[in-house]
């Protein structure tokens, strides 16, 4: 079984949704899954150095700072009920999420599971800016990955490019949103949804993966 999952290291629906996902895979059992995690950069041009986080996040969506308060109390309800923290008091940057989706494309795939959702605690959990080479590297190391190389192919120009490139080619294969979630190539999931979404997901795919074989 094969998923491809499209987010952003800073989109707290992506990290709900993927643990919906893994959640639903550890109920459903059925095969070996291999997951392909691609990036989809919600805004390239944070620079590196980062955005103050509230004011960013009041002039992108057009709200006012109680408006946003709200949102930030609903979506960490949302990340309570999926059993995720989302500690927005502690996020002070907005960050550029190149780098993070860099560090996960050169994780081994033993790992990279495990890295994306180290990356994903670093921000939401730590606050920290996931935008900052020293910080990337540092969550690279703490799963065996060589800092010394690490930060050299965190610092290729080229490859940074091929993911800006990565997450611009799935805007132009018509997704608009993350998370977005494509199961065998055939089903697709627009957004979190629930666990049993995500059964029903994977039972179909396996369906029609049987059907092509008959």
């Amino acid at each position: 079984m094969l998923i491809d999952i499209f987010h952003d290291t800073v989109c707290p629906w992506c990290r709900i949704g993927k643990k919906h996902l893994f959640d639903a895979l550890t109920q459903w059992n059925k095969e070996a899954v291999n997951i392909r995690w691609h990036p989809f950069l919600l805004d390239n041009t944070v620079p590196s150095s980062g955005y103050e986080f509230r004011s960013f996040m009041q002039e992108r969506k057009g709200i006012k700072e109680e408006q946003l308060q709200h949102l930030f109390d609903y979506t960490r309800r949302a990340g309570e009920a999926a059993g995720v923290k989302l500690n927005f008091e502690k996020i002070r940057l907005a960050v550029n999420t190149t780098l993070s989706h860099r560090l996960i494309n050169l994780a081994p795939a033993n790992i990279k599971n495990n890295i994306v959702e180290a990356i994903y605690q670093a921000y939401f959990e730590d606050g920290l800016n996931i935008g900052d080479i020293d910080v990337i590297v540092a969550i690279g190391a703490a799963h065996q990955m060589d800092s010394t190389e690490l930060k050299l192919q965190l610092s290729d120009n080229a490859a940074l490019n091929a993911v800006v490139a990565e997450s611009e080619s799935a805007r132009l294969n018509g997704i608009t949103s993350v998370p977005f979630f494509i199961v065998n190539n055939k089903i697709k999931v627009d957004g979190s949804h629930s666990v049993d979404v995500f059964l029903e997901a994977l039972n179909r795919a396996a369906l029609i993966e049987i059907s092509a074989k008959i």
